[in-house]
């Protein structure tokens, strides 16, 4: 699953400094790894105080809300929200953990969690889940095992994304080229992005854009070309499948469909769309919030992703987990196991800020924007792949931001490019 979006949803930037962390925390890394034994839901008369650290302004009412209800159970337990803008979360967060002073209870994505949990920072939720006060098949399949290291869960989703195409009606009708009908094919959508650039050429106006943001992208690209970016602890960059899908960009800048990945550099793809000069971004469902209450907003409708040799999206989402180094761990659990409940997340989906990842919560969040088929966002959990993550995702994400764009404009043939890249990621993968 914001006022400013795409930063909440870059995951490139929530794992900057994960070098830093490995080597921050593996020296004083909690024992953590707490087992069924140590989990039990606390009496309703227990009195404690626990910090819950997030990142989300917007979210902030939809968590209060989750707070009085949870205190309604236990109305002696004392939940201090902390917002941490996202571009410093990270970062604080590194520090926290470097003295075991982490929140007792916060948010945790994908590209993180398995250098925390591996560093022993992080508490199982495997007592809840015995005890059956947590159901991991409330949840989709495709992104509960994000939260999965070495076979030990450790948190559930709190909301979820997924990749459609978002469209511009307007700028379709100027440029005198059909809408889609959303059952196409990758061939279809280079030839509608080519048409409407050369179209609107004179007012600076593309049809598509790649970028380097690999959740919006070439990941989507690369899994629907039958590749992947990360298999087991090597690197599927080498694969002919895995070159296809980063071909796919190089094709459609090459051909004019795009701008020049140094102008996408300058500018970012959501931005050449909320401007009004793009008739196609390959955006999240977190986008909405961008667009709501916009005069852009009445022109926009979602498309579901061109299809490859496969249909594919990747699926990330949000999850609260519980420091393994909190000193009120019972109050942290039961209130991590009261966010993943029905009640809660339904609170979450009402408030419209995410989709939660609860199922049958998201009516709220398709209600939005009644005109845009929102319900595009949720079809497409049946065919979701997980965000590509491993124990320390940074060190090749870092790899990835250095060669890609060498691809992406023609200065090095496609092939040879994801060769190295998957030569040196496999070099990172081996470290870890």
């Amino acid at each position: 699953m914001t006022t400013s979006p795409t930063p909440r949803r870059r995951i490139t930037a929530g794992v900057a400094g994960a070098v830093g962390l490995l080597l921050a925390v593996s020296g004083c890394s909690s024992d953590g790894g707490g087992d069924a034994s140590e989990y039990g839901a606390p009496d309703s008369d227990l009195k404690a105080s626990i910090t819950y650290g997030l990142w989300d302004q917007n979210q902030v009412a939809a968590v209060e809300e989750n707070i009085e209800a949870f205190n309604e159970e236990y109305p002696n337990i004392e939940v201090n929200v902390n917002v941490t803008p996202f571009a410093e979360y990270w970062t604080k967060l590194q520090t926290q953990a470097s003295s075991d002073t982490l929140p007792d209870v916060f948010w945790m994505n994908g590209p993180n969690v398995g250098l925390y949990a591996s560093n022993g920072q992080l508490e199982p939720i495997t007592g809840a889940v015995e005890a059956d006060d947590i159901d991991l098949a409330n949840y989709p399949e495709s992104l509960v095992g994000l939260y999965n290291v070495d076979d030990v869960q450790y948190g559930v989703p709190k909301d979820f994304d997924t990749i459609g195409v978002w469209t511009n009606k307007a700028l379709f009708e100027q440029a005198g080229v059909e809408l889609p009908d959303g059952n196409w094919t990758w061939d279809e959508f280079q030839t509608t992005a080519a048409e409407i650039s050369t179209a609107l050429e004179g007012q600076g106006i593309y049809g598509a854009a790649g970028g380097m943001d690999g959740q919006t992208t070439y990941y989507n690209t690369i899994l629907q070309a039958g590749g992947s970016v990360i298999d087991g602890d090597t690197s599927g960059y080498a694969s002919e499948e895995s070159q296809a899908g980063i071909q796919f960009w190089t094709d459609l800048i090459a051909n004019g469909g795009s701008p020049t990945i140094q102008q996408l550099t300058d500018t970012t793809a959501d931005q050449w769309f909320t401007s009004g000069k793009l008739a196609m971004y390959w955006g999240g469902s977190w986008f909405r919030s961008a667009l709501t209450d916009t005069e852009l907003a009445a022109d926009v409708t979602v498309l579901p992703l061109p299809a490859g040799e496969e249909q594919a999206t990747v699926i990330h989402g949000v999850s609260n987990v519980v420091s393994a180094a909190s000193e009120n761990k019972q109050a942290a659990q039961a209130f991590q196991t009261f966010l993943a409940s029905e009640e809660a997340q339904q609170q979450q989906g009402d408030a419209g800020a995410m989709i939660p990842a609860y199922t049958d919560t998201q009516d709220a969040f398709t209600a939005s924007m009644p005109d845009a088929n929102l319900q595009v966002f949720l079809d497409a959990v049946d065919y979701s792949q997980p965000l590509p993550v491993s124990n320390n995702s940074a060190a090749w994400n870092a790899l990835e931001t250095e060669l890609l764009p060498q691809a992406f404009a023609g200065e090095r043939p496609t092939a040879e490019v994801a060769a190295e890249l998957a030569e040196q990621m496999d070099a990172a993968l081996a470290e870890e």
